[in-house]
């Protein structure tokens, strides 16, 4: 018999390694200002997945420490959501007039809550 060509063997799919962003909160933890479990909270109510919030399944887990809440995702979530729920949230608790979400030097997947700089601001209104 003679090949058939123009048929080809289907490519096996590889595993997605899930993505892992994970968001410290530990200034604001230390200092009381906001709660680590009503932001965890948060994130699960609002996080939005196939166009429904609230309803993560297993595709989502949500996790915390004392200090930092973890997403891991198996589908596909970008880091700029998270970013755009942590500002939502900060506003929602009236903090985000003296916090600010910034990305980490250390690490690619990792955000930081910090506050803003108003010494430096009163240094420069002075002058």
């Amino acid at each position: 018999m003679a090949p058939i060509i123009g048929k080809k063997a289907a490519p096996t799919k590889a595993k997605k390694k899930a993505l892992s962003f994970v968001i410290d909160c530990s200034k604001p933890v230390e200092d009381k200002i906001m709660e680590i479990g009503s932001f965890e909270k948060f994130l699960v109510d609002k996080i939005k997945v196939n166009g429904k919030t609230g309803v993560l399944g297993d595709a989502i887990k949500v996790t915390r420490d004392k200090t930092k809440v973890t997403v891991t995702a198996d589908t596909h979530i970008s880091k700029r959501y998270l970013k755009y729920l942590t500002k939502k949230y900060l506003k929602k608790h009236n903090v985000r007039d003296w916090l600010r979400v910034i990305a980490s030097n250390k690490d690619r997947n990792v955000y930081e809550l910090r506050y803003f700089n108003i010494a430096d601001n009163e240094a420069e209104d002075e002058e």
